[in-house]
C-alpha cells in the first residue's frame, strides 16, 4: 500500500511506515493544487495542520482509504465529505497539548515583556533598555477563551506565575472551573472587559470563525494583550491590524493565520502576505504550536499507528466513528469476534439474506459502544461477500446498499454468559440462522452456538466448520485425513443438537488448524464417510 506525506513528521515516523511494507512518499513544499492532483493511487493521506482535505482533493482520491492528521484541530479536514467517501479520519488530539500550551504561556511573556523587540533591537546593535520597558505578569488577569486539554494547561501555568484566571467556555461544566482554580465568566463579553491577558484555545468552527472581530476588541480594556495560538480566523485578522495600529491592542502575538503559508518554501519561493504581518507590536511565529522535539514525536509515532491500523482494518479511534464510553482496549476484544461472526457467514452458507439481527445480552448490552460492535459484524460480513475496501466509516452505508436490514436490540438479562453477541441472520428462504459468541479475557473470541448446535470453540484464524453424522468413526477419520496431509489441529470442538429421537442425528464440528487448508484436502474430507459438508473459514 501507498501512503502520502505532505508534511513533515519525524524521521523514525516514516521509518516506522516503511519498516511494515507500506510505499512512503514524502510530497512536502508543494501547494494545495499539486497535492489535489499528486493524491492518485495513495492509500493513505499524513498531513498537518496546512494541506486541506475537502472535497476537490477527495474526488481525485481514487485509492484513499485513510486521512490522519498528525496533531490536535481538524478544521482542515471535511469530514462529512471523508464519511461520504468511506474514508477514516484520524488525528492526535492529545500528543502536542503541552507544547501547544507552553507556546501560548510563551507569547504571553513576548507580549508583556517586549522581549522579541528587545533582541532585535540588540542584534542591530541598540541596547537601550528603556526602550523596551514591559510589565509583569503577576498580578494581571488572563481570560481564557476555551478551557478544554490546552486551554487547562495554559490556566495552570499563567497561575503559577501569579496571574489570575478567568475562562469563558459554555461547553465546561462548573467543577472544573473549580478545580482549576478559574472563575467562570457567564459570557465572553464580560471575560473581555476583565482581561489584561486574551488567549484564545477554541477550535475553528462556525461559531468561532471571527468571534473576536472589532466590536469585541473594543469591548476590551484599552492596552489589552492578545495571543492566539489556537487556530487561525478566531481573530479577524484586519480588524486586529487595525486595533493595534490605534492602540487599542497594546501587543498581539499570533502562531497561526486564517489561510495559511506553505512552511516548507524558502524564504525566496515564499509568496504569502498577511495584514498582521505590517501591524505594529504584532509578534508572529510560523504555527509552532506542535513544534517541539517530544510533540513532533508523539504526534508523527500517533499518526502513523492509527493509520497503520486503519489500513490493516483494525478498530481505530476515529473522528468520523460513533463515539463510546470506556476504553478501546475494553470493546477490541468484542469487535474482533463480531467481525469474525460476519466473516463466518457466507463462507459456511450461500443462501442470501434479508436482515441481521445482533442481540446484546448481560453487562455488554449497558455499554454505549455497541453500535461499533455492530458496525464490524457488518464489515465481516461484506468481506465475506469479497468487499475488501470496507470499513467502519462506510460499512453501514454498503450493508444498506446491498438490500439487507441490520437491527441491534439489548437485553441484560443473563443466562449463561456474562456478556453474550447473538447474531440471527434471516434468510430469504425464510429460516433463522444463528452463531453466538462471547470473549473470555482479552485473548479469547468463543463461538458457543453454530447454527443451532452448542459448543464452546475459542476462534483462530482458520476453522474447519464440519457438519456430519452423528455416529462413531467420524472424528477418527476426519484426524487421519488432516494428519496424512501434515495439517496440525489446534483444537476440535463437536456441538450436537438436542436429541429429539431421530434416526439420522447430525454434529456440527469446529476444527482449528494451523497450516493452509487446500481445495482437494476439503475435497477429500467432503468425500469421507459420514461427513455431510465441509466449510473452511478463514477469520482473518
Amino acid at each position: 500500500m501507498k501512503i502520502l506525506i505532505t508534511e513533515s513528521i519525524a524521521d523514525e515516523s516514516v521509518k516506522y511506515l516503511k519498516d511494515r511494507g507500506y510505499e512512503v512518499e514524502e510530497y512536502l513544499g508543494h501547494t494545495q493544487e499539486e497535492i489535489e492532483e499528486h493524491i492518485k493511487g495513495f492509500d493513505a493521506l499524513i498531513i498537518r495542520s496546512a494541506t486541506k482535505v475537502g472535497e476537490p482533493l477527495l474526488a481525485n482520491a481514487d485509492c484513499l482509504k485513510a486521512v490522519g492528521r498528525a496533531g490536535t484541530g481538524i478544521d482542515n479536514i471535511d469530514v462529512k465529505a471523508c464519511t461520504e467517501h468511506g474514508i477514516i479520519a484520524l488525528n492526535t488530539p492529545t500528543a502536542n497539548n503541552i507544547a501547544a500550551g507552553e507556546l501560548a504561556v510563551g507569547l504571553a511573556f513576548c507580549v508583556f515583556r517586549n522581549i522579541c523587540d528587545a533582541n532585535e533591537g540588540v542584534h542591530t546593535g541598540d541596547f537601550r533598555r528603556g526602550n523596551w520597558t514591559g510589565y509583569e505578569l503577576e498580578g494581571k488577569t488572563v481570560g481564557i477563551i476555551g478551557l478544554g486539554r490546552i486551554g487547562s494547561i495554559v490556566a495552570r501555568k499563567l497561575k503559577g506565575i501569579g496571574m489570575n484566571a478567568i475562562a469563558y467556555d459554555p461547553y465546561i461544566p462548573a467543577e472544573k472551573f473549580d478545580r482549576l482554580g478559574v472563575r467562570r465568566c457567564q459570557t465572553l463579553d464580560e471575560l473581555l472587559m476583565e482581561a489584561d491577558l486574551i488567549t484564545l484555545h477554541t477550535p475553528k468552527t462556525k461559531e468561532t470563525y471571527n468571534m473576536i472581530a472589532k466590536e469585541q476588541l473594543y469591548k476590551c480594556k484599552r492596552g489589552v494583550r492578545i495571543v492566539n495560538a489556537a487556530r487561525g480566523g478566531l481573530i479577524n485578522e484586519q480588524d486586529l491590524a487595525d486595533a493595534l495600529a490605534e492602540g487599542q491592542v497594546a501587543a498581539a502575538a499570533i502562531d497561526v493565520f486564517d489561510k495559511e503559508p506553505s512552511y516548507n518554501r524558502k524564504p525566496g519561493e515564499q509568496e504569502f502576505d498577511n495584514v498582521l504581518i505590517h501591524a505594529p507590536h504584532c509578534y508572529i511565529t510560523p504555527h509552532l504550536g506542535a513544534s517541539t522535539v517530544e510533540a513532533t514525536a508523539k504526534v508523527g509515532q500517533g499518526i502513523v499507528e492509527l493509520v497503520d491500523g486503519a489500513l490493516k482494518g483494525e478498530l481505530v479511534a476515529a473522528i468520523n466513528m460513533p463515539q463510546f464510553s470506556g476504553s478501546m482496549e475494553e470493546i477490541k476484544p468484542y469487535c474482533s469476534l463480531a467481525e469474525k461472526i460476519g466473516r463466518m457467514y457466507f463462507q459456511a452458507e450461500n443462501m442470501p439474506i434479508k436482515k441481521v439481527e445482533v442481540r446484546y445480552r448481560g453487562e455488554l448490552a449497558e455499554n454505549s459502544g455497541t453500535s461499533i460492535i455492530t458496525l464490524s459484524l457488518m464489515m465481516g460480513l461484506l468481506k465475506g461477500m469479497g468487499n475488501d475496501h470496507v470499513s467502519y466509516v462506510n460499512a453501514a452505508e454498503n450493508i444498506e446498499e446491498c438490500g439487507i436490514e441490520v437491527v441491534e436490540t439489548k437485553t441484560d438479562s443473563i443466562q449463561k454468559y456474562n456478556n453474550l453477541i447473538n447474531v440471527v441472520f434471516f434468510t430469504e428462504d425464510g429460516r433463522e440462522l444463528k452463531i453466538n459468541g462471547t470473549v473470555f479475557g482479552p485473548d479469547t473470541e468463543v463461538i458457543v452456538s453454530f447454527f443451532g448446535y452448542e459448543m464452546n470453540c475459542p476462534l483462530s484464524s482458520t476453522v474447519l466448520a464440519i457438519k456430519n453424522n452423528d455416529v462413531p468413526g467420524v472424528i477418527g477419520r476426519i484426524a487421519t485425513i488432516l494428519g496424512k496431509h501434515n495439517i496440525n489441529i489446534a483444537s476440535m470442538h463437536w456441538g450436537r443438537k438436542n436429541q429429539d429421537g431421530s434416526d439420522n442425528p447430525h454434529a456440527q464440528a469446529f476444527v482449528a488448524v494451523e497450516q493452509a487448508v487446500s481445495k482437494d484436502i476439503i475435497d477429500e474430507l467432503s468425500a469421507a464417510e459420514g461427513v455431510l459438508r465441509v466449510s473452511l473459514l478463514e477469520l482473518e
